[in-house]
């Protein structure tokens, strides 16, 4: 099979590396990838949203499958644009529909999604900037701290948790009417604070039948402990320790099987990943948010656990008979460990030349970032690459990934050294 990846960071990345295990795929392309796919793969220079240039390249490269990373052209529709196109209909892409897509793109419509399939979730209310003084109104009924999230995509960073009740007030206003998230926060979801831990479960779906991909948690925050800016992730483990067996089957009965028939009974079109970030209250899950792709950097601790054969889930995806598929674990731990550019998340510079890379042993190193100039690898992002070690556990792997990220240097290299703090 040819295959194309779409998408330029860590995931993609991943994706790859473990696409390339396959017997089945005999060309790998990524548009537009990033120096680490060019190492591994053909990198095409295609916008993610240029649906008409992804066409022309499909066409012309024969490609058998279309697998698509980041969240953006599966909300504008990619899915339903191959599905409706004579000449690309017969073309696997693995991705669900723009209507599956809203539970991503639309945090109104994943309460609403939940709600009307009783998955467990925080209470919630909707506002527009029309609204404003009822959802001012609306924390003043709530406990701190305040929860207000961007309805729409808001590259991760569309979420804001404010202990201060005039302060949460004040960031609606701003939100609504100052646009500070852009198109995103034109409605705003006001929910009620869960105080727990949270982990991601990854569900791997035709629509009727789904497999559940191994558990991940990702670390947000750009500080350690946890603290400061919210970022698109610094790092993650695999599996979670506290994941455990009684959590996990109510998981599966009380979120993942009423998605799945959710999907079904609004007959949406759904042949790809669900993202569903959960967190723990006491011993019982409640669902934070739908995500309609695989995470990043979870996908760095994730895919490496699989020892099934990828390419061949994914084409069972496809034909709709995932449940003819067989899903093989690893049991070892996965962790990855992110390398940013000094001043990320906020302004950061590029174009810094990443030394080391030939020195990693023991170690899968992820470019999530990167560039190619004159045969150099440089920055050319705020997450430059992910370094991703497996062990008997968290810690022994953790300390793999430690081990290694001291032979890598660019200017400014930051990174958290306390991933795990709270798993211990």
């Amino acid at each position: 099979m040819n295959i194309l990846i779409l998408g330029a960071g860590g995931r993609e990345h991943a994706f790859a590396y473990k696409i390339l295990e396959s017997k089945h795929c005999q060309k790998l392309y990524v548009a537009p990838g990033n120096a680490g796919t060019a190492q591994i793969a053909e990198n095409i220079d295609l916008k993610v949203t240029d649906f008409e240039a992804i066409k022309a390249f499909v066409l012309k490269g024969n490609i058998n499958m279309v697998i698509v990373g980041p969240e953006d052209p599966l909300v504008l529709g990619i899915y339903d644009f191959f599905t409706q196109d004579q000449q690309l209909k017969e073309v696997a892409l693995i991705g669900p529909s723009k209507r599956g897509a809203l539970l991503e793109g639309s945090k109104e419509r994943a309460k609403e999604f939940m709600y009307l399939h009783k998955i467990p979730t925080a209470a919630y209310e909707c506002f527009t900037a029309k609204s404003l003084n009822a959802g001012k109104a609306f924390l003043e009924t709530l406990k701190p701290p305040y929860v207000l999230k961007a309805d729409g995509l808001a590259g991760g960073k569309g979420v804001l948790i404010i202990d201060d009740l005039t302060e949460a007030q004040e960031e609606l206003g701003h939100m609504l009417l100052d646009k500070k998230f852009g198109d995103a926060g034109r409605k705003v979801v006001i929910e009620e604070f869960l105080d727990g831990i949270e982990l991601s479960v990854f569900v791997l779906t035709d629509g009727k039948n789904y497999k559940i991909l191994p558990t991940a948690k990702d670390y947000k925050r750009i500080g350690e402990g946890n603290t400061g800016l919210n970022t698109g992730g610094m790092g993650a483990i695999s599996p979670v320790p506290f994941a455990d067996k009684e959590l996990l089957d109510k998981i599966e009965e009380r979120i993942v099987k009423p998605t799945i028939k959710g999907l079904q009974e609004e007959d949406i079109d759904y042949k790809g990943f669900v993202f569903i970030g959960i967190i723990r209250v006491g011993n019982e899950p409640y669902v934070i948010e739908y995500n309609v792709r695989m995470g990043d950097p979870e996908t760095e601790v994730v895919l490496p656990r699989i020892k099934s054969d990828l390419v061949e889930l994914l084409v069972k995806v496809s034909q709709q008979k995932l449940n003819k598929a067989t899903l093989e674990i690893d049991e070892q731990s996965a962790v990855t460990v992110m390398l940013t550019s000094g001043g990320y998340p906020e302004d950061y510079e590029k174009g810094k030349e990443i030394t080391g890379i030939d020195a990693i042993d023991g170690s899968i190193i992820f470019h999530a970032g990167t560039a190619e100039k004159y045969g150099k690898i440089i920055t050319n992002g705020g997450r430059v690459i992910a370094v991703t070690s497996m062990g008997k556990d968290y810690k022994e792997a953790l300390k793999k990934s430690y081990q290694n990220i001291e032979k890598l240097h660019f200017d400014k290299m930051y990174y958290r050294k306390d991933l795990g703090f709270d798993l211990s």
